[in-house]
């Protein structure tokens, strides 16, 4: 009974598909985990720091705006003349720009430098992913892993992520805390978790060296002696599937611009406001919700396996956006935690399956191209969003952006689902 019980779950995780990790493929998960740490340490206390220095409150505002379109700018440079230019090399680049705004953070006050220094440098206000890194290492983890293992292996990927940026968060404000209780000012606590993030820079850059030949394009296998010869490269770094990319980041940024409606700051002010929910109770939700949403993850390659990455996309995150839409007209507290809970069960099954789906649709040398295009126009969409929550909510029509991102999120997967269905990565025909 035990065999088959540890049989069961080996198979309903994907565990052995972690063994097809080559070494580079070991690195470059270590490399995400010491990142994810980085960026959650910071988050908890960037804000907190600038206020510190005497920065208002729109110029903290403005200033972690600029840090988004500056990292954004520099990550849609560096991702598409990384297949060309070299992959270990980018990355061991925004290693150092990561380490370069830690620094400048550390060392000066002055307003203008600090806004220079985060546009030019890597810094995450939120936790989340920033910077050339995802999109590369997705290329590179694409090229040395084998496709009927590409899915499962992303989805690992997006799990170990998510649990360094929670226990990055954790220690930071621990750390900020125990200084202060310690004698340390405000200050000089934020300020020594700052230069930890820098630290965890050059630690980052370290480990990129490790990295062999094997994640470079060069490495890639070579096109059948009959292919035809390979298109010229644009600037975006693509060519075959130029048109595909981009037809896929306009419905990417459709969705992106959706979920940017109920982040999830702005899903705990809902639950404040309509319930008074005490921000621990809320804590605790989330928690909860963000264990589930990486655990769903992980059976999304069990159901690609079955059904396919278009059909495991769509048909998952429809059900996931239907409970969206029914969270604001749940009658008290409990129904309302259950279905947003329900609705984390299932909501990231789309995430691992939407990353490999490109990979695998474009060729080789265009995946940190295609990955860098996705994910910025991803970006640059949910940062709008908020703004429209803001209005609705001070409107007083708090269930307006649940009911607006579930729709515009289905209709994203109806659209996605009938311009790709014909399209199918190749371990699928």
């Amino acid at each position: 009974m035990k065999e088959k019980l540890s049989t069961l779950l080996l198979n309903l995780t994907g565990f052995q598909s972690l063994r097809k990790l080559t070494p580079e493929g070991r690195l470059l998960f270590s490399t995400r985990v010491v990142r994810l740490f980085a960026y959650g340490l910071l988050s908890v206390v960037l804000t907190l720091y600038l206020a510190q220095l005497g920065l208002t409150d729109e110029q903290i505002g403005l200033l972690l705006t600029l840090t988004l379109v500056g990292d954004a700018g520099i990550s849609l440079w560096m991702t598409t003349v990384a297949d060309r230019v070299g992959r270990r090399r980018m990355l061991i680049i925004g290693a150092g720009l990561m380490t370069f705004a830690g620094l400048a953070f550390v060392l000066t006050g002055n307003r203008v430098l600090l806004t220079l220094a985060a546009i030019l440098g890597t810094i995450s206000p939120s936790g989340s992913e920033v910077g050339p890194f995802l999109s590369i290492e997705q290329a590179a983890l694409s090229q040395t892993v084998p496709g009927e293992h590409r899915t499962q292996i992303f989805a690992w990927y997006n799990l170990v992520g998510s649990f360094a940026t929670a226990i990055g968060s954790l220690s930071g404000g621990m750390l900020a805390e125990v200084l202060q209780r310690s004698g340390s000012t405000p200050l000089n606590s934020y300020r020594l978790v700052i230069l930890s993030y820098a630290l965890l820079g050059v630690g980052l850059g370290l480990l990129f060296t490790g990295l062999s030949s094997a994640v470079e394009v060069g490495a890639a296998r070579l096109p059948p002696p009959n292919a035809p010869s390979t298109p010229t490269v644009s600037r975006l770094g693509l060519h075959r599937s130029r048109g595909v990319v981009l037809k896929l980041s306009s419905l990417f940024m459709l969705d992106s611009f959706a979920g940017g409606l109920v982040i999830q700051s702005l899903i705990a002010y809902w639950f404040y406001i309509r319930f008074g929910v005490e921000p621990a109770v809320l804590g605790g939700i989330f928690f909860g919700a963000n264990i589930l949403a990486g655990l769903s993850a992980l059976a999304a390659a069990r159901v690609a396996a079955r059904f396919g990455l278009i059909n495991t996309m769509v048909f998952t995150h429809i059900p996931s956006n239907v409970l969206l839409i029914l969270v604001p007209l749940m009658p008290n507290l409990p129904l309302a935690i259950i279905v947003l809970l329900m609705r984390f069960c299932i909501s990231q099954m789309d995430v691992p399956t939407r990353q490999s789906y490109l990979m695998a649709v474009v060729d080789p040398d265009e995946r940190s191209a295609a990955a860098g295009l996705s994910n910025i126009a991803r970006t640059l969409a949910s940062s709008v969003a908020p703004v429209f929550t803001g209005l609705f909510l001070g409107a007083s029509l708090l269930s307006l952006p649940f009911f607006l991102a579930g729709g515009l999120k289905i209709l994203y997967d109806l659209v996605l689902y009938r311009s790709f269905r014909g399209l199918k990565p190749p371990e699928e025909n």
